[in-house]
């Protein structure tokens, strides 16, 4: 089990110092990057993610909820005098090298694709992209379902645009990265994870309206943390049943708008179009449309409920969520549904919930801050009893946007 420790106590002179462990994570890349490539880096950094509620809406133009958290990519980069990307992984132990006179990469579901994707699209905006050696260190776990990919892509533009001097607006650069995502690794995904990774603001989630891109931050309660628990299944999203399931959704969305010609995606239906079409909708992509629209209404109470704070009624909707996502949107799992059943009767947990895109991956609790060990310790012991796998359980605060750190 992990917990994500925000200082450490360092030797400086003989003394005892407190030093901000991102920081001091940061300043260890940049030594380990000086040392392989004899060049002072920059380095930045992009969080993480965990979707309060709002899951598999915002490719369907929908309203999303999530908060960055304090796990991070960190790249270390410096400009090159040559037009090369060089990208060097310490989490995989691969490096890839790519020309910007040579030809876009072709699509592939590789790490090191969400990168030259994003180079590849920052070369078409601006022919003044300079060549960069990149290093990468993450402890956001990939498959995880905490946006490990949507970290990586804002991490690599966010240094490489400042390494260009390119002055790139914060919507934009996610726009950017998300595009990236689809165009070169083959994940039809949606904004919301880039969004957050450039939008984020610590101690707040982000409603964000994914057709208008409309966006404001909501305070989360006092004296309650987020606990992340992963399952240790990996997912991806590379292709397969997640673009089947947006397949789905548009399938239900050409048939709506047969009957109710103002209908552009599943934002704009309600329950009562949904149901006057039910006979002309297959039974799965019925229970896909039915998911995403009670999805939007979901994050508009719970916002509500947040505003309100009235515990019992964020814990109702997380709870509906989680029963939608296993039954109508069928991206649940065992493991899953394991994690969130034992956190149920679990001491301080106000409402759990699958979070990301499902197949695996995380759950999201919000607990009393006060029983956290409690919690954690309830459900890293009955989980390990039922899956026979151990959890990794982090407990944070929501954190800020992309930066550079040095």
């Amino acid at each position: 089990m992990a917990w994500v420790i925000n200082t450490l106590v360092v030797a400086h002179r003989g003394e005892p110092v407190l030093v901000d462990a991102r920081v001091a994570r940061a300043q260890d890349l940049a030594v380990r990057f000086e040392g392989r490539f004899s060049v002072v880096p920059r380095v930045y950094r992009a969080p993480g993610r965990v979707n309060l509620i709002g899951e598999h809406t915002d490719y369907n133009e929908g309203y999303v909820l999530p908060a960055a958290i304090g796990l991070f990519c960190h790249i270390a980069a410096a400009p090159r005098d040559d037009r090369r990307i060089v990208v060097e992984s310490e989490d995989i132990g691969r490096r890839v090298e790519w020309s910007l006179d040579e030809a876009d990469p072709t699509p592939r579901a590789a790490w090191s694709h969400y990168v030259l994707g994003v180079a590849a699209l920052l070369r078409r905006r601006d022919h003044h992209l300079r060549g960069a050696t990149l290093l990468v260190s993450s402890d956001v776990p990939m498959g995880s379902g905490l946006s490990s990919s949507a970290a990586l892509e804002v991490a690599a533009a966010t240094a490489l645009a400042d390494i260009s001097g390119l002055s790139i607006e914060s919507g934009e650069l996610a726009r950017l990265c998300q595009q990236a995502e689809i165009d070169f690794v083959g994940a039809r995904c949606g904004i919301m994870d880039q969004f957050v990774a450039t939008h984020a603001r610590a101690d707040h989630a982000l409603l964000l309206d994914c057709r208008s891109l409309d966006h404001r931050h909501v305070p989360l309660l006092p004296g309650v943390r987020l606990v992340v628990c992963n399952t240790m299944v990996r997912h991806s999203h590379a292709g397969g049943a997640y673009n089947l399931r947006r397949a789905e959704c548009e399938s239900g969305v050409a048939r709506i708008s047969a009957r109710f010609p103002e209908v552009k995606s599943l934002r704009d239906v309600d329950e009562a179009r949904l149901y006057a079409c039910r006979a002309d909708l297959p039974d799965t992509v019925f229970k896909r449309c039915r998911h995403v629209v009670s999805e939007n209404g979901r994050v508009r109470a719970f916002v509500s409920a947040l505003e309100r704070a009235q515990a019992a009624a964020l814990g109702a909707a997380m709870a509906d969520s989680h029963r939608s996502l296993r039954d109508d949107y069928e991206v649940s799992c065992a493991e899953l549904d394991a994690m969130v059943d034992v956190a149920q009767d679990a001491p301080g947990m106000l409402g759990t919930r699958m979070t990301g895109g499902g197949f695996g991956g995380c759950t999201v609790s919000l607990v009393q801050e006060d029983l956290v060990d409690d919690f954690r310790a309830h459900v890293g012991e009955r989980y390990a009893a039922r899956i026979s796998r151990a959890p990794d359980i982090h407990v944070m605060d929501a954190g800020d946007r992309a930066t550079r750190v040095l």
